[in-house]
């Protein structure tokens, strides 16, 4: 079996890849990754000699490039295409990446599914289309009311593989999950920020009033999920993944100084993001009848992600250093420029 799984180099599509080869033996894989800011193939160095793997530097708005990779795959080949801009606060200053990756790159990869008959097609969103909820919990039934550029960009690919499987019956599946965490996650989101800050003595940005509410799930439960809806889930069919782990940003950020053993005063808040989502929440009870339940708790997931930061800061120091636009980009939003 061959898959192809773009953005492997970025933060689940790594953790993905490891997996598949740490599970399925007689499986290949090629990642396709366009290498932009978050993408970083040291996330790989473990395997980089398992004759199983295979790199492509690609653009998944590039139809050549993306053709000449497809064609790799064979009819029985299948694509997971974890290939996306994600960050929120960079769709608000900088949208156009956004449509162009999340909405066209997905058109590509469409259209090269139905030229080559691939497989199967499981396409990766967030759980962020569905905007915003006081209570309750958004099943795959729910309309998509996303509330910044980076929810809407996800929404409109959403849409677009909802439309090739019924106009053209392309062999697609979506998965939507909740906030992911974990080793190996670019040091933007806010817990792999908040432990480095913290580790480096910074200090750490809180939202508004920090109880803004996300489902948290650790990485390697939501590529179990992945894997299992891959070669279960049925045809045309949307999948949340959750992790059943609600905690305000507060409750994240002072575990994580606790652990660290860093005073609160730490905490620095600053002006709140524009349409800041306050609560995400969805129900996975469709994923489940698959067979699939989230296996790490969450104080324990966070402690693992704690300690493998801790353990590893040349990976994210040489990050931090390399990306002096990093450091910019954050003193100037937090500042309100």
């Amino acid at each position: 079996m061959k898959v192809m799984v773009t953005g492997g180099a970025g933060f689940i599509g790594s953790n993905f890849i490891r997996y598949v080869l740490n599970h399925h033996p007689d499986w290949e894989v090629i990642n396709f990754d366009k290498l932009t800011y978050a993408g970083n193939l040291e996330n790989l160095r473990d395997i980089d000699n398992d004759p199983r793997y295979s790199f492509v530097k690609g653009d998944i708005s590039d139809p050549k490039a993306v053709e000449e990779t497809v064609a790799r795959l064979g009819c029985a080949g299948m694509i997971v295409n974890f290939a996306a801009e994600t960050h929120v606060d960079r769709s608000i200053v900088s949208a156009g990446s956004f449509v162009n990756t999340d909405v066209y790159g997905t058109y590509v990869l469409l259209e090269a599914v139905k030229k080559f008959n691939v497989a199967r097609y499981l396409h990766i969103s967030t759980d962020e289309v569905y905007g915003s909820t006081e209570k309750g919990s958004f099943t795959e039934e729910s309309p998509l009311c996303p509330n910044s550029p980076y929810a809407a960009s996800k929404a409109g690919g959403d849409l677009l593989v909802r439309s090739y499987f019924k106009t053209y019956g392309l062999p697609v599946i979506i998965t939507r999950s909740s906030n992911n965490y974990g080793p190996y996650q670019y040091p933007e989101k806010v817990i792999p920020l908040f432990i480095t800050n913290a580790l480096q003595n910074e200090k750490l940005p809180l939202y508004g009033d920090g109880k803004n509410v996300r489902d948290w799930l650790f990485v390697e439960d939501n590529c179990e999920a992945v894997d299992l809806v891959l070669q279960k889930g049925k045809l045309g069919e949307v999948y949340n993944i959750g992790g059943g782990n609600e905690r305000q940003n507060i409750e994240i950020t002072k575990f994580i100084l606790s652990q660290l053993g860093k005073p609160e005063d730490f905490i620095q808040p600053v002006k709140d993001r524009p349409g800041h989502d306050r609560r995400y929440s969805i129900s996975c009870a469709k994923v489940k009848k698959l067979g699939w339940t989230p296996k790490v708790k969450f104080e324990e997931g966070l402690q693992k992600t704690v300690d493998w930061y801790r353990e590893n800061c040349d990976w994210w120091k040489n990050i931090k250093e390399k990306q002096a636009e990093f450091k910019k980009f954050y003193k100037d939003w937090y500042q309100g420029k």
